[in-house]
This record gives structure tokens, sequence and C-alpha cells, in this order.
């Protein structure tokens, strides 16, 4: 099939044969060592190169010079002290027969005065980006002279290093200030109509393709709209034509939407599940009618059926799957070899872009150091029976591991479905794409034939009997319920998005967690026409939600007048007649508030169901134990060779985490089993 699949059709890029149409586009993944690509980084691209994609695009706004400032963990390109590691990293890749570039940039207004060097930011025109909060001054002749060199200096650089090509970051970079009508108000030759605004990119380009010369591949990542006073279509039309005509690029690579502000950022460039898969592909599509050279694109093809069908149609010449591969690096292997539907999904999540860049669901990525990404059997000749306690996340991670290490494995679960806590957080109203974390791990269960016995509430008694080698206890938690009075009186996040039906005017939500279940349920609530107060304890609602999900839900709820109160903590709830009296105490005044209200939810995470564990853990041969630097290391747990069954615990049995912990868990534990 692949032969005849339009994803496997090769691309001739210049010089350049990319073996199918299928590319990871640049992305600041932050696993740069003093701004290098050191053995981490290159592991991480490594993997996707090993599971087949064509071309892997690396350094995310490498910075070129000393005033554009690493400000979300850049690699910088400005000294010749990288030159070893991007040699070193070419080969590496190279041997997969898979291609690498590199995309370099000043970020000019939207660096930070505050950064690496402390030296203010630059641009065009004096302005202030609201993203990145620097004023900049006004770039003179020798400003724009010394960074196109800087320019020219890091493409060479790259082509030193043994890359096959790099790109210029345009759009809300420098180039693109200097294209956008809003950030250049210049009257000199920079300035002005299309062709002084374009003029910085143009000079920049040439002096680029005179040090490369003909063969290194060059492109331009850029908007082809930005509206709201940036770069329009016809603008963008108009500077890719002449790029092309002039013999300046070989490629570009398109997105939509300006980059400048937190809400655009999020809506244009990281956007997560409350936003449709491949939202502006189509938009690419009509650049790409004006345009001469190959085409890519980039922003949530997360589905091989839409990045099958943007090649097919001829929409672009190469689609990026970049998150996709975050989720799941072999994905192009598993199309390959007719296993589509054993690719892990990418859910949206954007847990990959924020400051801890990781998947939700896929605890292997960005540590290849230590964990692996295909699980093969352990070297034991005959591993033993293995028992799961849970089938959440943690519980499922764990019993696909230990099924992938040669386990016979058999897995309690008590309620009548897998998923833990994912199926009430998928009723989120803007998160239902969780579900897919739960499907694709129930589905490889099935496919590793794990024993699944639902509806069964595991006693001591029922794991023993099964006279197990391992058990893993990844029971989860309950909403917390410690003691503060009225709380008997309160219903929590669990009972709104199970469906308890409330259908009082006024709600309160007191969350003391910052995470997604109380922010969630005030919007489930709201949603369905409630008055809604969500109440936090933080100075901002919703502090462990990501950069994108917390834009996402502020403007839910402006759209829905939800109200928001920071900074309080819940004292007490009394009963006052059909309704609530509700204590509040400023946390930081002392000060004593008072709400009157109709119904009381209160989100406080959960605590460990963890009876079962504490039942086994005295008969056990490690009485219960985790070696933590074996588990930090994923080697084996020190107690393997001591008689009886050991005993450990993952996720939410141990204590109130998140999806990305609970599945890590099980990984770094089960893995060396």
């Amino acid at each position: 099939m692949s032969a005849q699949d339009p994803l496997f059709q090769p691309l001739q890029l210049g010089h350049l044969h990319l073996k199918n149409r299928i590319m990871s586009t640049s992305h600041a993944i932050a696993y740069q060592d003093d701004g290098k690509p050191k053995e981490r980084y290159q592991a991480y691209h490594e993997e996707k190169a090993k599971g087949g994609l064509a071309l892997t695009m690396f350094g995310g706004s490498s910075n070129i010079d000393r005033d554009s400032a690493s400000v979300f963990g850049q690699l910088y390109v400005g000294n010749d002290d990288i030159i070893p590691y991007l040699q070193a990293f070419s080969a590496r890749i190279h041997q997969h027969d898979t291609a690498l570039m590199c995309q370099i940039t000043h970020l000019g207004r939207r660096s930070a005065d505050r950064g690496d060097w402390w030296l203010p930011t630059i641009g065009p025109s004096r302005s202030r980006e609201r993203l990145h909060r620097a004023f900049c001054r006004e770039m003179d002749q020798h400003d724009i002279h010394r960074v196109q060199q800087a320019y020219v200096a890091a493409a060479r650089r790259c082509q030193q290093g043994g890359l096959d090509g790099l790109e210029i970051m345009a759009g809300s970079h420098l180039p693109g200030q200097f294209l956008a009508p809003n950030t250049n108000q210049r009257s000199d030759a920079y300035g002005g109509n299309f062709a002084g605004r374009a003029r910085f990119i143009h000079e920049t380009l040439t002096l680029i393709r005179e040090q490369v010369g003909a063969d290194f591949l060059l492109g331009v990542r850029m908007p082809c709209e930005e509206k709201d006073g940036g770069i329009g279509l016809q603008d963008s039309t108009k500077l890719g034509r002449m790029l092309v005509e002039d013999g300046l690029v070989n490629f570009l690579n398109v997105y939509f939407g300006r980059m400048d502000a937190e809400d655009s950022l999020a809506d244009n460039h990281l956007p997560g599940m409350a936003t449709p898969l491949a939202p502006f592909l189509q938009k690419a599509g009509d650049f790409k009618q004006a345009i001469q050279v190959p085409v890519f694109h980039a922003t949530r093809v997360s589905d091989i059926a839409t990045a099958r069908y943007a090649i097919r149609s001829g929409v672009v010449d190469m689609v990026a799957m970049t998150r996709a591969h975050i989720a799941d690096p072999h994905l192009v292997n598993k199309m390959r070899a007719g296993q589509e539907e054993r690719i892990r999904p990418c859910v949206g999540a954007t847990l990959c872009s924020t400051d801890f860049r990781v998947c939700i669901h896929n605890a292997a990525t960005g540590v290849e150091q230590t964990l692996t990404h295909v699980i093969t059997p352990g070297k034991r000749t005959q591993p033993g029976k293995a028992v799961v306690i849970g089938g959440g996340p943690a519980g499922m991670e764990a019993a696909r591991v230990l099924a992938l290490r040669g386990y016979t494995v058999v897995l309690f679960e008590a309620q009548s479905e897998l998923g833990g806590q994912i199926p009430l957080a998928a009723k989120i109203p803007w998160r239902k794409d969780l579900i897919g974390i739960a499907e694709w791990l129930a589905g490889e269960l099935v496919r590793l034939s794990v024993e699944l016995r639902f509806n069964t509430y595991a006693e001591a008694a029922d794991v023993l009997a099964e006279q197990p080698e391992l058990v893993i206890v990844a029971t989860g938690g309950l909403p917390d319920s410690t003691a503060l009075p009225g709380l008997d009186l309160c219903l929590n996040s669990w009972d709104v998005l199970a469906g308890e039906a409330i259908t009082v005017g006024s709600v309160l939500v007191f969350d003391e967690t910052g995470r997604h279940a109380g922010a969630g349920a005030a919007d489930y609530l709201a949603q369905r026409g409630l008055q809604v107060e969500l109440v936090s304890v933080d100075g901002a609602f919703g502090r462990e939600l990501t950069e994108t999900d917390i834009i996402v839900q502020r403007r839910r709820f402006a759209e829905t007048g939800v109200q928001i109160a920071t900074d309080l903590e819940l004292m007490a709830v009394a009963r006052l007649g059909t309704q609530f009296g509700v204590t509040l105490r400023h946390i930081l005044s002392g000060q004593i508030q008072e709400r009157r209200v109709d119904q009381v939810i209160v989100e406080r995470g959960t605590q460990p169901m963890d009876e079962l564990f504490y039942a086994l853990k005295a008969g056990s041969a490690n009485q219960g134990s985790t070696d933590i630097d074996a588990l930090l290391a994923a080697t084996p747990q020190p107690f393997a060779q001591h008689p009886g069954y050991k005993l450990y615990r993952c996720g939410d049995a141990v204590s109130s985490r998140g999806i990305h912990e609970a599945i890590k868990d099980s990984l770094r534990l089960c893995l060396p089993m």
C-alpha cells in the first residue's frame, strides 16, 4: 500500500531527495544545553528519524545574535562553538536517510530585555510586543547591517555543520516586523510601501544565498495571512513570488495568524483540543496556488487521514506532523507496516508547549536516553505473572509495558470500562479528545491479550489467588474529603462531570488545585445556563493549565459570564434554608467574606485509594518499597531477586497528580522488569 499512498511519494527539493511527504517542523523543544543541541536534543530528533519521517527540522527560533535573547529555550547559533554539535547531529540523522534543517532567527521586539545579555530589544520601529513585554528601540543602518551579517554567519555555521538547509523565521520575528505595517512605521528605504518593507528580508536572503551557494537549501517560515494590522494575503503572496523568482528560496513553510500576543499564539500557532483539526490547511492551499516552489504547512495536522488528504489533493507538498511525532515518533513506520490503528494519537493537550515540554501520554518523549519508545521482551526466558489493579492511565500503561516485556498480565478494574478519571475529564466541554488516550491504551491491551476483569473490586485474596510475581497497585484516588466544616453538604467536580443534576441558579465552585477539574466543572455548569463563580486559592485561576488552555478557558468564562475570585480559601459551608452560606478568608488580607448560593462544588484533588496496597504490603518481598534511584534511572528495582511477590504502586494511588505523571510512573517502573 505504501507505494500507492500519497504520503509515501518522494519529493525532490533542489538536490535533496525526500523519501516521503511527512516532516516535523522547527520548534523550540527546550532540550538545549548551553544553547547547543547536545545529546538529549539529538536523541529526541533521532527517534523521529528512526521512526521513518523524511525531514526533521530543529532549532525553532534559533538566535543569531545577542540582542535576540532566548525567551523559550532556543538554540544559539551566534558563534562557531555550535558547529561541532551540528556536525554530530547531521551525521546522526543522516544515517537514517532523513534530512535535517535548522530554523534561524532574530526575534526583534519579540525578545526580552531581561534575557541572556540584558540588552534592549530592537525592531524596525519603536513598539512593544504584548507577549514578551519589552519596548524595542528603532534600528539604525548600523543595526540593520550588523543583523544581516549575523544571519549570514549563522547560515555559514549551518552549512559547515552538515545540514541540508535552513529556514528563516519571518512572521512576528524581525523580518516579519519589517514586513507588517503595524510594526514598521519607517520612512526610509526599509519602510513605507511593500518594496520598502520587504527590503530587509530580500537583502538578508540575498546575502545568505551568496554565502552558501546555489545547492544549500533555503526557505522561509512565513504567514500566509496575519490580519489585524499584520501581513495580508496579498503581501504574503507577493513576497513569496518575489523570493522564488529571484532564486532565493527552495521552499516556503506557511502558517496563519500572528504570534505577538498570548491569544493569537494560542489560537493560531499552538492550538489544542478546543480547535478543530488542521484549521488553516485550506488557507495554506490557497497560498500554494500562487507559488511555484514546494509549500510546507503545520498546524494541528495530527491525524493520518488529514495528512493524506493534504498531499493527495495537492494542498501542500510536505505535511508537517510535529506534535503528532511528539506523541508517536514512529508513526511513519507504523503506517508503512499497515498498523495505523497502533499510532499513539496526539490529543492536543499542549503539555508539549509548556516549560515541561512533555507529551501527556508518551512519557518517553524527550528522555530517549533513559526510556525507550519501542519496548521489547525482557531477557528472562520465562517472565511470570503480573497483576495490575486499576484500569486508569497508570494501570493501563503498567499492563501494556509488562505485557510487552513478556509477562502474563491480569488487570482488575472495579468499573465496567477502562480509563479511570479520563472519561470524566473528557466531559469538560472542550476536552473530549482526552478520551483518545484511554482508547489507545485499551486497544493496545486487547492486542497484547491482557486479561481484563471488569466490575471486580479486587481484594487481597483475589490478587494472591493469581500467584503473581509482580503486583502493581494503580487504584487511583477519590475526591479529597478531609475535614472541613460543612464539606458533607457540598458536591465535587466528579459529581458535576458525572452528570449530577444541578438545576438551581447560583453555584460557587471552590478550586484548591488550579487544574482542569475545578475550572472544567465551572465551565460545564455555565454552559447549562447556571450563574457560576469560580473561587481560587491562587492569585489567578487555572495556574496549572497550559498557556494555550488558559486562554481557551478565559475566553469561555468571558463568554458565559463566569465570575472569578482569587486569593480566597474556603473556611466553612453551612445550610441556610434551601441555600448554603459559604465562609471564605482572603489569604493576603485575612478578611472574611460571605457568599449565599444555591450549590457549592469543592475541588481539592484526590486522596489515594490505598487500602489494597497496605493489605498486600506486609506479605510482599519488598515491603511495598520503590527504590527512587532505580526508578529515575529506569533500571531494575533492587528487590528483583527476593522470593515472593513484589509490590509497587503508581499514579494517584501514590498521590494526586496528572495523566503524564501516572503514565511516567508506570513506564519507568515496569520497563526494566
